[in-house]
């Protein structure tokens, strides 16, 4: 021990100095709190989730979309068409009878799969049109060649052809056709074949990155971020995982595709897009509408209609219904006004989803009922509650999404697909389904390069497949 010149000051070894090198006598404390510079501070180690569970994945897995493998930049897939015909009419003159093709179920002229440029290539003499608007009944008298894609036709019951009597717009089924007795084979002059849509999309590529220094990679901080690790760095690498996957699912539920030039140029390069869940049942499915004040639920009538547009389409008896709280809250008050929970007017519910097991549907969070012969599991979607997300739209808002719980068969190859599918890019055991590596300076074990830090990578290249969206609902604000 030395002894250092001054009033009551001296050098005490090894304790702690307060300045300069020089340390305060023991007879300058009076307590031990004095002796103590500061309290340690009391950390709570519980990280608390203010938000709850911000995760909003989920909804891809829980309707039953699968998983697949893809090989090219694109996806294509077939689609059966209608196997009835029905046609609109652009305009009707009195005095000649004759009608102008416009659309064939639905598909302007110019923009069908076979482009149709004549009236021959849609009718033949001797058709027979069912009017939607009056219920008449015409028979075809005679095909133009002509690019108007025009026709000639009268009323099959023989009375004279009023004016006005086949509206502008209107639209007539091609219900068969009538010959004379005494015909031939070359009566017949137009080839009905059997109509395939071909679809195609594209990927998108979805990446992320997390970066932490060597210095906090160590740092041992207050909070445990889980499983009794105090490391900060860990939580924000897991939130960035967690972050990635919430990404990549909602580009497959909101992307679009590019459609007039094939691709946007942007800062990082050239992309084409890719047609997500919504928009593909925009384009091609049945979108019911509400507005801010009138729910879209507020009564059993909105049900039926919906059920009567399924009807129309073809679709499968069992449905996922995925909602915003308000929609489900609603449907929890129609549920309660007008059907059973299980059964209504004597119609068992179904539960093919769920192995036939209503106690199943349950513990996964579903909600189920029958109507119409029809059995809808509902379901709660955190996606549409978030304020950041989805839940911050004040106009057009997205209420819910009804999807068909069913398979298809593909009319061109025979083979069975889900109503949808997530593709992921892969070959030769490669898979872009999720990617992720670790480059940096040795930081944690892996040196690439000789930079003080860990970069935590992440990619996918995904896109969603809509098999028969016309069988798909979305529900929207107005």
């Amino acid at each position: 021990m030395s002894l250092s010149l001054g009033s009551g000051i001296t050098n005490q070894g090894d304790q702690a100095p307060v300045r300069g090198g020089l340390f305060n006598a023991p007879e300058k404390y009076t307590t031990v709190e004095a002796l103590l510079s500061a309290n340690a501070p009391d950390v709570r180690e519980e990280l608390v989730k203010a938000y709850g569970d911000q995760g909003i994945t989920g909804f891809l897995k829980m309707t039953g979309a699968v998983r697949a493998g893809g090989a090219a930049d694109f996806v294509e897939w077939y689609e059966e068409g209608r196997r009835h015909t029905k046609i609109r009419v652009s305009g009707y003159t009195h005095g000649t009878k004759t009608i102008v093709i416009d659309q064939v179920n639905g598909v302007a002229i110019g923009s069908l799969p076979t482009v149709v440029e004549y009236g021959n290539q849609v009718l033949q003499p001797g058709d027979v049109l069912l009017g939607m608007n009056t219920g008449d009944t015409f028979v075809v008298l005679t095909v133009s060649s002509s690019s108007d894609c025009s026709a000639t036709v009268d009323r099959m019951d023989g009375t004279s052809a009023a004016s006005g009597l086949i509206d502008a717009s209107e639209e007539l089924a091609i219900i068969g056709n009538t010959f004379p007795q005494g015909g031939s084979a070359g009566d017949v002059s137009v080839s009905k074949n059997h109509e395939l849509t071909r679809l195609r999309n594209s990927y998108n590529i979805i990446k992320d990155l997390y970066e932490v220094n060597g210095s906090q990679a160590t740092n041992i901080g207050y909070v445990n971020v889980g499983g009794g690790d105090y490391r900060w760095y860990i939580k924000g690498e897991q939130e960035t995982r967690a972050r990635f996957m919430d990404k990549r699912e909602m580009m497959m539920l909101f992307s679009e595709k590019t459609a007039t030039s094939g691709t946007i140029t942007s800062q990082v390069g050239d992309v084409a897009g890719s047609e997500g869940y919504f928009a593909a049942v925009a384009a091609r499915g049945i979108t019911c509408t509400g507005d801010s004040t009138t729910r879209i639920f507020d009564e059993m009538a909105t049900l039926d209609n919906i059920i009567i547009e399924l009807d129309k389409e073809g679709a499968p008896a069992e449905y996922a219904m995925y909602l915003d709280r308000r929609t489900s809250l609603d449907i929890d008050d129609m549920l309660a006004n007008g059907i059973a929970t299980q059964n209504t007017a004597g119609l068992p519910g179904q539960f093919g989803a769920f192995n036939n097991d209503a106690d199943m549907a349950v513990k996964l969070g579903f909600k189920s009922f029958s109507r119409g012969g029809y059995t809808f599991h509902k379901h709660d979607w955190k996606l549409l509650n978030d304020p950041i997300l989805a839940g911050g739209m004040t106009a057009a808002e997205y209420r819910g999404a009804m999807v068909p719980m069913a398979s298809y068969a593909d009319p061109k190859t025979g083979v069975s697909a889900p109503a949808l599918e997530m593709l992921y890019k892969e070959s030769n055991g490669y898979s872009r389904e999720l990617e992720h590596w670790v480059t940096g300076g040795a930081v944690i074990g892996n040196k690439t390069d000789d930079s003080d830090v860990a970069k935590f990578h992440y990619r996918s290249e995904c896109q969603l497949v809509t098999r028969a969206a016309n069988q798909h609902v979305i529900l929207r604000g107005a």
